[in-house]
């Protein structure tokens, strides 16, 4: 799809857009020269690559706010007069949800419904995508790849949360944005759930990635918790392109089939071990060091995770583009650039990945 002819000029809201995959979506809607609207709390850790890619000075307006503060969203929305809402404003840790289970709920369930609440007093046509995450499906350990017709549920807090999100979304849209009555209101919102994903800017706290630079930019040796652990990794631009034409395909047509779950993961041949990830990871780095160390009483993580993508593949002709080496080998290039050089700004560095993907 021509997404530039799209998204270009029309008006954007992000929640979320400090984050990891918030400010890398804004990066690439403002590339796109779309009007992007940011409401978030602040980046949760230092650095991060809001703050080290100048996304602030990209948007077009920005709201730090908490997505739980309900009036002042939805005047927030309003005064946007949105065409597009990207909801990823979220609590996103599952070993942070058991220390905080419900201030994650909160964030997450309720948050959610905040978003559908504005968006209903908007009152205008909106396409719509609510991030939620692969984790919100019943794992009962399976080896083939969880379909977006499968239970839904959650052991930890976290996957929990967005388990309830996805009937929340659901609930919303079958109450107050009918399929059947699209042509009436021209409001279509889609859930999304994504697979691991990795890339340059994420330094948040308990994940594998971040983990591991920030202990081998020190010199240190990466700790691994669960190693034998399976994941759909991917590079964090190929979700947000599925999220991107997704929404446009929502935009530009009244199917009704668009409002709906949707996955997108790697391909299967790119699914691999936590320790997989580290060999082929510390190798780009260029130095092979990581250990396995054993937690005692840690709180459940699920072994193993996979992701169908079929749904994406057939009914939006979206698919992966990068594969598991190239992700990591870009993954790895933009943290060595960042620490090259700690006070550049690495918005061009992002802007060269985009390009890069979407040149395909």
């Amino acid at each position: 799809m021509d997404l530039v002819s799209t998204y270009k000029n029309r008006n954007v809201f992000i929640t979320g857009h400090t984050g990891f995959k918030g400010s890398w979506l804004s990066l690439w809607l403002s590339k796109m020269r779309a009007n992007v609207f940011g409401y978030s709390l602040q980046p949760d850790s230092t650095p991060n690559n809001y703050t080290v890619s100048a996304v602030g000075d990209l948007l077009y307006e920005e709201t730090v706010a908490d997505i739980r503060d309900k009036k002042l969203l939805k005047k927030t929305i309003e005064k946007a007069d949105p065409d597009f809402i990207f909801h990823l404003a979220a609590q996103p840790l599952v070993r942070e949800s058991y220390n905080c289970p419900v201030e994650t709920f909160e964030a997450n369930v309720i948050g959610s419904l905040n978003v559908l609440e504005g968006l209903r007093e908007l009152e205008k046509p909106c396409s719509v995508i609510m991030v939620t995450s692969d984790k919100c499906y019943e794992n009962n350990g399976q080896v083939w790849g969880y379909r977006e017709n499968d239970p839904l549920g959650g052991h930890d807090p976290y996957s929990a949360s967005k388990a309830a999100a996805e009937i929340a979304v659901s609930s919303y849209r079958q109450s107050f944005f009918s399929k059947e009555l699209l042509d009436e209101h021209g409001v279509k919102i889609a859930t999304v759930r994504a697979g691991n994903v990795i890339g340059g800017g994420d330094w948040a706290k308990d994940r594998i990635i971040p983990d591991a630079v920030r202990a081998l930019s020190i010199g240190e040796t990466v700790l691994v918790r669960n190693p034998n652990a399976v994941r759909p990794w991917q590079h964090v631009l190929e979700p947000l392109s599925g999220y991107l034409v997704l929404a446009a395909k929502m935009s530009e047509s009244k199917n009704p089939e668009f409002c709906s779950a949707w996955n997108f993961g790697p391909f299967c041949s790119d699914e691999c071990t936590v320790s997989d990830l580290m060999d082929l990871f510390c190798k780009e780095w260029g130095c092979a060091n990581w250990n396995h160390i054993s937690l005692s009483n840690a709180p459940h993580e699920a072994s193993i995770l996979r992701l169908s993508i079929d749904k994406a593949i057939h009914k939006l002709n979206w698919s992966p583009r990068w594969d598991l080496y190239e992700a990591v080998k870009r993954t790895t290039a933009w943290y060595k650039e960042y620490y090259n050089d700690d006070r550049k700004s690495m918005q061009d560095t992002c802007f060269a990945d985009i390009d890069a993907y979407m040149e395909g």
